[in-house]
């Protein structure tokens, strides 16, 4: 087994070693296709590793409630003004821990208790944040849901699109306070300038969550909502390719109430060295090279629909316009749930997770759906031709599911696979 680099750091733990291990093995011998994953690059993870993770720095780049922050304030400006520069955003801040935090960061800053909320059902692609029963935000903010159309059998309209005459008529029936763009299982491109749209009629704000999209938004791949919202919140990681953490662009005048509604509103001591590792992962997504990067992803994606819709899968949507497919998986078999369906998966050494689609009959825990998303592979270097042969591996193991031969065989042909795509290849020892 390949071992991790990180071995040689860590001293008297031969048990976190071996675990370290074996999921740098894990990662580079099987494909990872769960849309919110990536690689980062070396230089973020050792920006993640590094000497600031020993720094408290409560506050903000010069008014901090601890001392020795000079050098920490420097790092934290830096990667403020480069995610403004990169998205065109007045103002930023890097501090949020997850993207839910800085959902409810914005919630927070710019609501009061009871204010209406707008936003995508959980169950039709929306994220726990945006009102889920089981999210604190449910229980503080009045959510209305908006959703999906209903799925047709015409190729040219296939449906399950944003309805946005639904939207309409739910801002003017109940005048939210804030309206709310963007989407955890949604693959197809979110025009915020219909968004913002609605938002002035109603008299409300706009959020756009573009927590999947924020890499492909800095690529050029997917439309730039921060002309057009009045907040924009997102993860560093998934398809921006930095490490985990939440960030929020604003404009000006609602720049101080984000701020402390982050801190000291919710969080304490910022992670500095996270910080650090998303100011670099924020240089490297303004190097043209991302660009190119993000059109592959969106072009592997296209390609990857089409080729798992040949293998008898029906793509949510009719397909894809940004890093991720979802799958109804009832037209390839209709008693193979999502549930099944990961757990195979993971066994023939591909891993994914299950999702509800539009209208699913099963629960979230079943479902009838599975996402799969194709940042991270991109990133190892596979492009279409990959993915072609990754559709097929997925329906060979998934039609042969009680056969534990058929799925070794897979998990053989995927570490093959994985072989030539290794993105950490100057590591192996």
């Amino acid at each position: 087994m390949t071992s991790s680099p990180i071995d040689a750091f860590i001293e008297n733990d031969d048990e976190i070693v071996g675990l370290l291990g074996r999921e740098w093995h894990r990662q580079l011998s099987t494909l990872q296709l769960i849309a919110s994953e990536n690689f980062t690059s070396p230089s973020v993870m050792a920006a993640t590793g590094s000497i600031l993770t020993n720094k408290y720095a409560e506050g903000y780049p010069g008014r901090r409630y601890y001392g020795g922050n000079l050098i920490v304030d420097e790092i934290e400006d830096l990667a403020r003004h480069r995610l403004c520069h990169l998205f065109g955003a007045d103002h930023a801040n890097v501090q949020p821990h997850s993207g839910a935090n800085a959902n409810v960061a914005v919630y927070q800053a710019l609501l009061e208790p009871g204010d209406t909320i707008l936003a995508l059902r959980l169950d039709q692609g929306g994220h726990l944040t945006h009102g889920s029963p089981a999210s604190m935000t449910s229980k503080i903010w009045n959510f209305v849901s908006y959703g999906v159309t209903e799925r047709t059998d015409d190729p040219a309209n296939p449906g399950e699109h944003i309805d946005f005459d639904n939207v309409r008529a739910l801002a003017l029936e109940h005048r939210p306070k804030l309206i709310i763009a963007g989407a955890t299982a949604y693959t197809r491109r979110i025009d915020p300038v219909i968004f913002r749209e609605i938002a002035d009629e109603v008299g409300a704000l706009l959020m756009f969550d573009s927590a999947h999209v924020a890499g492909l938004i800095a690529g050029g791949s997917h439309p730039n909502p921060v002309p057009y919202a009045d907040v924009v919140t997102f993860t560093t990681h998934k398809t921006l390719r930095g490490p985990r953490g939440g960030a929020i662009l604003c404009r000006e005048e609602h720049a101080k109430k984000i701020d402390m509604a982050v801190f000291p509103g919710q969080q304490g001591g910022p992670l500095e060295h996270v910080i650090a590792a998303k100011a670099v992962a924020f240089k490297e997504a303004a190097q043209p090279s991302f660009g190119v990067y993000t059109n592959q992803i969106v072009a592997n994606a296209r390609a990857f629909a089409a080729a798992l819709s040949d293998q008898g899968f029906r793509t949510v949507s009719g397909g894809t316009d940004n890093h991720m497919v979802i799958l109804d998986l009832r037209d390839f078999d209709a008693e193979l749930t999502g549930k099944v369906a990961q757990e195979v998966l993971d066994i023939a050494g591909i891993t994914t997770n299950r999702n509800q689609i539009p209208y699913d009959p099963r629960s979230p825990f079943i479902t009838s759906g599975l996402r799969v998303g194709t940042a991270a592979q991109t990133t190892a270097g596979m492009t279409e031709g990959e993915f072609a042969t990754i559709a097929s591996l997925m329906a060979t193991a998934l039609r042969g599911r009680v056969d534990e031969a058929v799925l070794a065989g897979v998990r053989e042909d995927v570490a093959a696979l994985c072989a030539n795509f290794n993105p950490y290849a100057r590591f192996v020892k």
